[in-house]
């Protein structure tokens, strides 16, 4: 894949606090990135200095073929929208203001909308709008002039489970067109939808690589054995090598190189007196192993 973005020692200081440290990261067309971390981590300030909303206090962020500031789309946290006006007209003004030419404008504007699933609204006024139509048309304002790199920051955040699913539905079919890169501290829809995870910590980039090379690093695997008492399971880790972890009735048998296969568990479960309810294999969760990276730090 043709790297788009190539971002080298990006640092924002204010006053004597470092907000964003010294980080470098790449991202490839058509893939989706999450920027990740808890609230105070950097993620906004980032995001506003690869717009150009802010000025870096050193670093630098170049675009293959053109500037950065002609290639972007954007959405804020909080949107501010002109309530009086309808979806199409704003999105339309939106488009002019991006450069598209006055007399595509609406019509680029109206098939955008089509696009985020707003057709049937196209002149309501924003005014009567519920919170997931407005991430819906602050979505298709940031993609109406086509841009190469579409940056959202915590595109879900103040949404509700419906809200949500559909967003997250719609940044799916966005990847087959465009680069995203978003900032999230909800870690299942990192989880779900992204090539490249960047960590972000203290204003430091803390851990980055796609979601299955983070794994690879900090994630621990097990076996879970559920048995039907917490008695059955002790017998079982007293007789059983490797030894695995109790709690209640379930036992964590670590995946270790040199361990058995999930085929030798079942054969020697299946020649033990206990009552077996569920085995499987266990991954930790997203927000798991970000833990592990952070107290790393």
């Amino acid at each position: 894949m043709t790297i788009l973005l190539k971002v080298t020692g990006l640092t924002k200081q204010f006053a004597e606090k470092v907000v964003v440290d010294d980080i470098d990261f790449t991202l490839k067309e058509n893939t989706s990135t999450a920027l990740i971390g808890p609230n105070g981590a950097g993620k906004t300030t980032t995001l506003s200095m690869l717009t150009g909303l802010l000025k870096p206090t050193s670093g630098s962020v170049k675009m293959q073929n053109g500037e950065v500031r002609d290639n972007i789309g954007f959405l804020p946290q909080y949107p501010q929208f002109h309530p009086w006006l309808s979806a199409i007209e704003f999105t339309e003004m939106a488009a002019k203001l991006n450069g598209v030419p006055a007399k595509s404008a609406k019509k680029d504007a109206q098939k955008t909308l089509e696009f985020v699933g707003l057709g049937n609204d196209l002149n309501k006024k924003i005014a009567t709008f519920s919170g997931g139509m407005k991430q819906r048309l602050g979505i298709s304002q940031a993609i109406v002039h086509k841009p190469k790199l579409l940056l959202l920051d915590e595109p879900v955040s103040a949404l509700d489970p419906v809200g949500r699913r559909e967003v997250l539905d719609l940044l799916k079919g966005l990847q087959q067109e465009t680069t995203i890169l978003y900032s999230t501290h909800i870690l299942n829809d990192a989880e779900e939808m992204t090539d490249q995870l960047l960590f972000l910590r203290d204003g430091k980039l803390v851990e980055q690589g796609t979601l299955r090379e983070v794994r690879q690093r900090f994630d621990e695997l097990h076996y879970v054995v559920e048995f039907s008492s917490e008695e059955e399971a002790k017998h079982f880790t007293d007789q059983y090598e490797p030894k695995g972890k109790v709690k209640g009735c379930f036992v964590y048998i670590a995946i270790i190189d040199e361990g058995p296969s999930m085929q030798q568990l079942l054969k020697y479960l299946s020649d033990t007196p206990y009552k077996i309810r569920k085995v499987e294999r266990q991954t930790a969760s997203l927000e798991e192993i970000f833990m592990k990276v952070a107290k790393r730090i």
